[in-house]
């Protein structure tokens, strides 16, 4: 969820890979990353990212939210739909009217955009 609105997340075939590895570390509990002290709250915080961010020595070089404009850059110079680049970054419409009328979710070209985007660092 972003800005607590409901918010459709394709997963590509590696990241549903590494999801079932991490099952079997920590079980069917509800949350991927589950709290040590207890299964009520995520471990994980906003702050969390970043913090790793620092820990690999890259602090003031890139924080997480650097990652969406990344993401929105390469997908954007390479030809995405840019309405499906906004929808899978859970973006709004920039007018009113325009967001009264359209509701197209993109599904079949988020999921295309997801598979590229994870095959993309595969290259790395």
């Amino acid at each position: 969820m972003k800005m607590r609105v409901e918010d459709i997340v394709p997963l590509s075939s590696q990241v549903l890979s590494h999801l079932r590895e991490l099952q079997s570390l920590t079980g069917d509990g509800a949350w991927i990353f589950p709290n040590r002290e207890g299964a009520v709250h995520p471990v994980m915080s906003e702050s969390t990212i970043n913090y790793m961010i620092q820990r690999m020595g890259y602090k003031w070089r890139i924080v997480g939210h650097g990652f969406r404009s990344l993401f929105s850059t390469v997908a954007n110079e390479e030809g995405f739909n840019r309405d499906a680049i906004e929808r899978q970054l859970a973006h709004s419409e920039g007018t009113q009217v325009r967001a009264a009328y359209h509701r197209a979710e993109y599904p079949d070209e988020r999921r295309v955009l997801m598979q590229w985007w994870a095959a993309f660092f595969d290259y790395f």
